[in-house]
């Protein structure tokens, strides 16, 4: 069963025992979302949301009404731990980026998991500061004044989680890529294309070929 696979698909959870993984899956609820259909907002209640299958995008509001695209989380991954130790949702936003399958475990059910379980406290801890790291480095990434060096910046990023592959996928539409980059899809658009006339990358749509590496980062 789908809902069978979110426990055992997190980091977090994979190192207690079959049985206490069953409990904590007792404990979430399965939902199925569409393409486009909000997973969870700030008038959600405080929760976890694991991705069994698909993928969600998060992201805030900006002061100017637009949307800033902050990660795209894929199976295994999820979002909400903050929440799940108090704080509060101001201003984030899920939204499945495909029919996606999302296990959600509410606060008030995890607090009871900690009380069996309070090592569960110190992983979520490092979790939040690994993410809060990442955020900090997008902060600096946007700070980068050209686009073809954020472009640059996350293409080599995705290399290395490549495996050793010069193939990579961006996760993401070029309207969200263009969002997480701070630009707009024209301009990112010609980017590509420039990168691609002077051979440094090939591309099918959503496939990337890095052709050099040494170039990208030179950029």
């Amino acid at each position: 069963m789908p809902q069978d696979l979110c426990v055992q698909l997190v980091p977090l959870f994979q190192d207690l025992s079959g049985e206490d993984q069953l409990n904590i899956q007792r404990s979430t609820k399965f939902r199925a979302f569409h393409k486009g259909d909000i997973v969870f907002s700030p008038h959600s209640d405080p929760q976890l949301s694991i991705v069994a299958r698909g993928s969600m995008k998060v992201y805030r509001i900006t002061s100017n009404g637009r949307e800033q695209l902050l990660r795209v989380i894929e199976p295994g991954g999820y979002e909400g731990e903050s929440q799940l130790f108090g704080a509060s949702n101001e201003n984030l936003y899920g939204e499945a980026l495909a029919d996606t399958m999302v296990c959600v475990l509410l606060r008030r059910d995890f607090m009871r998991l900690l009380d069996a379980h309070p090592q569960l406290s110190i992983r979520l801890l490092s979790t939040i500061a690994s993410k809060m790291a990442r955020v900090e480095e997008q902060t600096q990434f946007l700070t980068m004044g050209r686009v073809e060096e954020r472009l640059a910046s996350y293409l080599l990023d995705l290399l290395k989680s490549a495996g050793g592959s010069r193939r990579v996928r961006i996760p993401m539409t070029m309207k969200e890529l263009a969002s997480y980059l701070g630009t707009t899809p024209e301009t990112l658009s010609r980017k590509l294309r420039y990168l691609e006339d002077r051979r440094i990358i090939a591309r099918q749509r959503r496939d990337v070929v890095i052709l050099s590496s040494q170039q990208l980062e030179e950029i």
